[in-house]
């Protein structure tokens, strides 16, 4: 596993190595040792897959508050998604900042997002899936979010939503001031 640094401060890129031959090919997508010996989160709780019927689907801009904060690791494992994560810690020098790429089934990268940063994707393609490893378990009464189309942080989304849930569409406006997160 290869750990690439985006530009937001403690968010990786974890690519794996895929071996092919005529059967088809295998990727290891998971290990402890590597993450903690990259100096970054290796205990995780959960595991969760998100299936979405239609291109054009929304989901996000979620976190969990302290002291329920999580680090996910997410792969795309059918399909096509654009993973956004924006970054909600105050004291980093990366604070609003947001970062997005484009992750498939077939690509050996998946995106390291580290507690205090919100998470989201859209998805490219019909029935994609999604796999989230996730550090902490779900505490619904922690639950957080901004919404995508926020202006303060105005994401470049690379195509239009067409679907988001009625929670999604309802994340009040981001106050900076007092809407950071710190773990």
């Amino acid at each position: 596993m290869e750990f690439r640094p985006t530009s937001l401060k403690d968010a990786m890129l974890i690519l794996s190595e895929s071996l092919s031959d005529e059967r088809g090919w295998f990727m290891r997508v998971f290990c402890n040792r590597e993450l903690a010996d990259a100096g970054l989160e290796s205990v995780f709780h959960q595991r969760n897959t998100s299936h979405n019927h239609r291109r054009g689907t929304l989901r996000g801009m979620h976190f969990q508050r302290p002291p329920h904060a999580e680090v996910k690791i997410v792969r795309c494992i059918r399909g096509a998604i654009h993973d956004v994560i924006i970054d909600l810690r105050p004291s980093s020098p990366t604070f609003l900042r947001w970062e997005g790429f484009t992750l498939t089934e077939d690509s050996p990268t998946q995106v390291y997002v580290p507690r205090g940063f919100a998470h989201g994707y859209l998805t490219l393609a019909d029935d994609s899936a999604v796999s989230y490893t996730v550090s902490a378990y779900y505490a619904p009464e922690a639950e957080g979010g901004v919404r995508w189309d926020d202006p303060c942080f105005a994401i470049d989304w690379p195509e239009p939503v067409h679907l988001a849930s009625k929670k999604d569409r309802a994340w009040p406006d981001f106050d900076p001031a007092t809407g950071g997160l710190e773990c």
